[in-house]
């Protein structure tokens, strides 16, 4: 059964079709690395003055209300969290399938002078980011533009790096990232499938090391 998913260049894949999978971050790791990012956010940015998060659709905005729900448990006040579709932005769409445009929506404090946090699921090529950072030069000057994702399976083809990642899974070409959130998905988990038998149990044996 195949992943019934447009392809993108997060590697990333809905919950459809997860068979032959393996997990590597479940619920409970998933929620302490969103945690642990928050007060990376908070320790880097000195606080939460000026802090706006955008979610890349669909499940980086879903993440982002969870980090922002955790700042604000950190020190007592609401972030104003948003959505950047980037769809229209992206260099592939004379080669991919047409796809739907997802919800932008911009806090109304706006961006403009604002440590603006973008956050997505997973970050693979870098190409996502790029359409992201080109969409927000359309909407807003912002003082400074970081990243957060919750996986970096690495293979960049651009010059793009997360600030602050949840968590560092080694990957090859043929396997998917399957990230699931439970407001999407009914449950938190990160799979991975696909692969060569060699590879699966090389990127297997690597993220058991990274969790030891």
């Amino acid at each position: 059964m195949s992943v019934a998913q447009t392809p993108d260049d997060t590697g990333a894949a809905s919950s459809s079709a997860l068979h032959d999978t393996r997990t590597v971050l479940d619920g409970a790791e998933i929620a302490r690395a969103l945690t642990r990012v928050a007060h990376e956010i908070v320790e880097r940015a000195k606080g939460a003055d000026n802090l706006v998060l955008l979610g890349i659709p669909t499940r980086g905005v879903f993440l982002a209300r969870r980090v922002a729900e955790r700042i604000r448990d950190i020190e007592g006040r609401d972030i104003p969290v948003g959505s950047l579709d980037v769809t229209m932005y992206r260099d592939d769409l004379r080669r991919a399938p047409a796809r739907a445009l997802l919800p932008t929506d911009i806090p109304t404090s706006g961006i403009d002078d604002k440590v603006v946090v973008l956050v997505d699921d997973v970050l693979y090529s870098g190409r996502t980011i790029r359409a992201a950072l080109d969409a927000m030069n359309d909407i807003g000057r912002p003082r400074a533009v970081q990243l957060a994702v919750l996986v970096d399976r690495g293979h960049r083809e651009l010059p793009i790096r997360a600030d602050y990642v949840g968590k560092n899974i080694p990957t090859s070409h043929s396997e998917k990232v399957h990230v699931l959130v439970t407001e999407h998905d009914g449950q938190d988990a990160v799979l991975i499938s696909g692969g060569t038998t060699t590879e699966s149990s090389a990127t297997q044996d690597t993220t058991t090391e990274a969790h030891a």
